[in-house]
């Protein structure tokens, strides 16, 4: 069992240092795009952490699987209302016409 936590911090600590240098050297203009993605792949964390809930194997398990949903849904949530006011800002402002 301990060795299974040690194989999967090390397996998150490595994807967090991956998922930070590949967004780090992304430019600008990139950026809504993939905030888009990004809310795709919290999608699909969201139905692991349901799946993860729902066993039932253990109180931890349950109670971690229930924050692992609340954060992600609200990680997606958030995203597209970024993604929203971003894309707003390159809409081009209409003047009414005299």
């Amino acid at each position: 069992m301990k060795t299974d936590l040690i194989t999967s911090l090390y397996v998150f600590m490595l994807a967090g240092f991956i998922g930070f240098e590949v967004i780090r050297r992304v430019s600008p203009l990139l950026h809504t795009p993939l905030m888009s993605l990004t809310n795709a792949l919290d999608a699909i964390a969201v139905v692991g952490a349901i799946l993860l809930a729902g066993e039932h194997k253990s109180t931890l398990s349950t109670v971690l699987g229930t924050i692992a949903i609340v954060a992600a849904t609200s990680n997606v949530v958030g995203g597209f209302f970024i993604t929203d006011r971003m894309l707003k800002m390159f809409k081009a402002s209409r003047s009414p016409k005299p």
